[in-house]
C-alpha cells in the first residue's frame, strides 16, 4: 500500500529534505565564495594604482600601466615560454615513462612486481626539500646546471602517476587484451594500439596535474638554475620583489597573468579528472 503524500510522517520528511537540501546549497555557496575571493582579489588589485595596492573596495581608477610594465618592462613573456617549455616537455615524457611502467605493473606478472610498486609508492612519503642536496648533486654531476635539462629530466619521474594509472590499468577489460594477443599483437603493439588509446581520460587527467605542478614549481627552477634567461614564471616573479620593498602592484599583475594558463587548462581538463578518478577507484 503506497503512502500517503499528505500523511504527516510524508511531510515530515520532505521537509526534512529540503532543510537539508537548502543547507548543503549555502555551505557549497559558502566554501565556493571563500574560494574565488583571493583570486577577485587578484584580479581587482592587479589593476589598481601603485598607491592603492592594500586600499579595500574598487580602485578610483583602472589601469593597465601594471600588466603593461610586466608585459614589456620585465622579460616575463620569456619566463612564460620557459614555464611553458618545461611543463609540456615534462608533462609528455611522464605521461610516455609512467604509461608504460604502470601497465607492466598492473599487467606482466614477474617476480619482485609488488617489491618495485611499494619502493616506488614509497618515494610518495619522501618530499622535495629532503631529497634537494642530493639531487642537486647528481644534476651537478651530469652536468644539468643553467640548462633545460636540469629542469626536465629531474621531474619526470613521479610514483604519483604510476600509480594513478596502474589503478587505471587494474580495472582495464581483459577481453580486449585477449582478442588482440588472438590477432597476434605482442605486448608493443598491444600497449600502442589498443592501451594506448583507452587511456586517454586518465591521461588527460594526468597531464593536468602534471602541468600545474610543473607551472607552479619554485624550490627546484630556484636551486637548479641562476641564469635569468632560464628563469620560469614562480621565479620571475620572484625577482619582481625587492630585498627592502617590493612593487607589489607590479607582483600582483605578474601573479594574474601567471594565473591565467592555469585556470584555463584545469577548466578544459576537468571532466578528464574526475573520470579518472573515479575509475581509479580513489575517494
Amino acid at each position: 500500500m503506497l503512502a500517503d503524500s499528505s500523511s504527516p510522517t510524508t511531510v515530515r520528511r520532505t521537509r526534512r529534505w529540503r532543510n537539508g537540501t537548502t543547507l548543503r546549497a549555502v555551505v557549497a555557496w559558502a566554501l565556493a565564495l571563500l574560494t574565488f575571493f583571493p583570486i577577485f582579489w587578484l584580479l581587482l588589485t592587479a589593476f589598481k594604482p601603485s598607491g592603492e595596492s592594500f586600499s579595500s573596495g574598487m580602485p578610483s581608477h583602472w589601469t593597465w600601466d601594471n600588466l603593461k610594465y610586466v608585459l614589456t618592462e620585465v622579460s616575463f613573456p620569456r619566463y612564460l615560454m620557459n614555464s611553458a617549455i618545461v611543463s609540456v616537455v615534462v608533462t609528455a615524457a611522464a605521461l610516455l615513462f609512467h604509461s608504460m611502467a604502470a601497465y607492466a605493473l598492473a599487467r606482466l606478472r614477474f617476480r619482485g612486481n609488488s617489491l618495485v610498486l611499494g619502493a616506488m609508492v614509497s618515494t610518495m612519503l619522501v618530499s622535495l626539500p629532503v631529497i634537494l642536496v642530493p639531487l642537486f648533486l647528481i644534476a651537478k654531476t651530469l652536468g644539468m646546471l643553467d640548462n633545460f635539462a636540469g629542469l626536465i629530466v629531474p621531474m619526470i619521474f613521479n610514483a604519483f602517476g604510476i600509480f594513478l594509472l596502474r589503478q587505471y590499468y587494474l580495472n582495464f577489460p581483459s577481453e580486449l587484451e585477449d582478442a588482440a594477443a588472438l590477432d597476434g599483437c605482442g605486448y608493443p603493439r598491444l600497449f600502442w594500439h589498443v592501451v594506448l588509446p583507452l587511456s586517454r581520460p586518465a591521461l588527460a587527467s594526468l597531464s593536468v596535474l602534471f602541468f600545474l605542478a610543473n607551472w607552479n614549481a619554485f624550490l627546484w627552477p630556484l636551486v637548479i638554475t641562476s641564469n635569468p634567461d632560464l628563469y620560469v614564471v614562480q621565479t620571475g616573479m620572484a625577482s619582481l620583489q625587492g630585498q627592502y620593498a617590493s612593487a607589489y602592484n607590479y607582483v600582483l599583475a605578474g601573479s594574474l597573468v601567471a594565473v591565467l594558463p592555469t585556470i584555463i587548462v584545469f577548466l578544459l581538463g576537468q571532466r578528464w579528472l574526475v573520470d579518472s578518478m573515479k575509475s581509479s577507484g580513489l575517494k
